[in-house]
């Protein structure tokens, strides 16, 4: 049977809540959310509904305060307030489906996170990576390559296939959240690398673009294990892994002068602010300002 993330299916939640659960889940799905989005919000309201079994239309802010103020107490902010996220989703979708008659959770409830600069190489960690990468196989130095030069996230590079890139134009179309179709390029040292570690496979465009020694699709989790062994090897402080690479491939796009919008459309920002944080601008007052020291 096919694993159904954006299905409830714990016994002991009510029926009648499971139904409306599934109901959100589904209406999440039909949005295009990632998996791993509905399968999380999924986790968390099945751990709050194993433990409340109010009928939904009976719950008040005060059921719902008390069960956070317990469940926070032994928790990280960050964990509070992905719970606070999905409730809030939840009980919007309850009262706009009438289950509820107003939202019972409150904005002031949040914790306040500190956000985290994003981490990315410096010039000389960059240099000294791709030093470092000559050494790897011809699959890994490729593999690198496009992670530092297309701005993709690891669970786009794993589901590419050797149809979805265009060597000669070095683009490649990814699948990215949501299941959006975008394209993406990368630089031509990374076109060479990849042509001849292309030259090495049986010539299927059907296959994965990267496999592992034994033929099979390398997964996300190969994929950070390569990252991570790289930046040992190259002696850097802090953790390389994709996602780095991801904020590496912005900020130097934009030392570069590459446009704002440019850049976003890359990664797969339809948030521009998403895309300033990752190349650390936080203002359009600062883009201005860069674009006119460039010219």
């Amino acid at each position: 049977m096919p694993n159904k993330y954006w299905q409830c299916t714990v016994d002991n939640i009510p029926e009648e809540t499971r139904v409306i659960i599934n109901e959100y889940l589904l209406s999440l799905k039909l949005a295009n959310n990632a998996e791993n989005t509905i399968s999380t919000y999924r986790r968390v309201l099945e751990n709050f509904f194993r433990e409340c079994s109010f009928p939904i239309k009976t719950l008040t802010s005060d059921d719902l305060l008390n069960w956070l103020n317990e469940f926070s107490q032994d928790k990280k902010a960050r964990t509070v307030d992905l719970y606070l996220s999905t409730f809030s989703s939840f009980f919007d979708f309850c009262v706009a489906e009438d289950y509820l008659e107003a939202v019972i959770i409150k904005k002031r409830w949040r914790p306040k996170i500190p956000q985290a600069l994003p981490k990315y190489l410096t010039e000389q960690e960059y240099a000294r990576v791709k030093l470092i990468a000559e050494k790897l196989s011809i699959r890994d130095r490729a593999l690198i390559l496009f992670l530092f030069t297309s701005g993709c996230r690891r669970s786009e590079v794993s589901q590419l296939t050797i149809q979805d890139v265009d060597i000669n134009r070095r683009t490649a179309e990814v699948r990215g959240k949501g299941k959006k179709i975008r394209y993406v390029h990368f630089s031509e040292e990374c076109a060479l690398i990849l042509s001849d570690y292309l030259s090495t496979r049986s010539g299927d465009k059907n296959e994965a673009l990267f496999l592992t020694r034994f033929g099979k699709p390398l997964q996300t989790g190969g994929i950070y294990n390569i990252t991570t062994k790289l930046g040992k090897m190259a002696g850097i402080t802090q953790l390389l892994n994709p996602h780095s690479c991801r904020h590496t491939f912005a900020t130097n796009m934009l030392a570069r002068g590459a446009d704002l919008k440019f850049i976003a459309d890359e990664l797969g920002h339809t948030n521009l602010n998403t895309t300033r944080v990752y190349a650390r601008i936080p203002t359009e007052e600062m883009i201005l300002a860069y674009q006119n020291k460039m010219e």
